[in-house]
């Protein structure tokens, strides 16, 4: 029952996170008008509601949002089922915590695109009559911010100069911990693997001396012969 304790960290960041959200649901406001700074203007609270995937991304229509809400739901279950796997095939457990984490953060963002439509009222993409209100349609609640960089390119810039860009993410705790885990996986992985790597190859070949017999007539037979 050891690979319980995997799931129990999945647990933990699906409160986390959940705990977050409800709160910045219910005593900040949506925008900027809500903003809460946390260092300067670089890393501030800002409650804003993401129809589509992680870090801000969109994944625009409806059926769109249907579809991508049903990919997580089984990409959920599939990761969960693969952590037991890898536990009873005794891969590194360092793997299967970055995995915990996966598991946690993209199920707790299953939980907004799910329910969210009808416990707080905030589907996305609905049409009217619609064929799927408000179930699957809720919108991801997202605060933290990154105001990293705004602004123009410079001309002289190939392709991109003379365009406005703005590169400022928007996550929550379960975008975050899947980030940490994925990450955590790409750095040791190295580590992770080579002892799965190292019982998977042949044991080395080592050269075998032929055995001499020993010789069974005495000396008494061969004088007799």
């Amino acid at each position: 029952m050891k690979y319980l304790r995997y799931y129990l960290l999945s647990l933990v960041v699906i409160v986390v996170d959940q705990a977050v959200k409800l709160a910045v649901h219910e005593y900040m406001q949506m925008g900027p008008l809500g903003e809460i700074k946390i260092f300067g203007d670089w890393f501030k609270l800002h409650y804003t509601l993401n129809p589509g995937m992680a870090f801000g991304l969109e994944f625009g229509s409806e059926y769109g949002k249907i579809g991508l809400t049903l990919f997580r739901i089984i990409a959920v279950v599939a990761i969960g089922i693969y952590i037991y796997r890898m536990h009873c095939k005794g891969l590194h457990s360092g793997f299967l915590w970055c995995m915990a984490l996966v598991l946690g953060g993209a199920l707790g963002n299953v939980i907004d695109s799910t329910f969210y439509g009808v416990l707080l009222n905030n589907a996305a993409y609905v049409i009217d009559p619609p064929p799927f209100y408000p179930w699957f349609h809720g919108q991801v609640i997202d605060m933290f911010y990154l105001d990293i960089w705004e602004g123009e390119v410079p001309d002289y810039v190939p392709i991109i100069g003379g365009n406005y860009y703005s590169l400022w993410p928007i996550f929550n705790v379960a975008d975050a911990s899947i980030f940490t885990g994925v990450m955590i996986i790409l750095i040791f992985q190295g580590k992770f693997f080579s002892k799965r790597t190292s019982e998977m190859q042949p044991p080395p070949y080592t050269a075998v001396e032929p055995e001499i017999l020993p010789d069974t007539e005495s000396p008494q037979e061969v004088q007799n012969f």
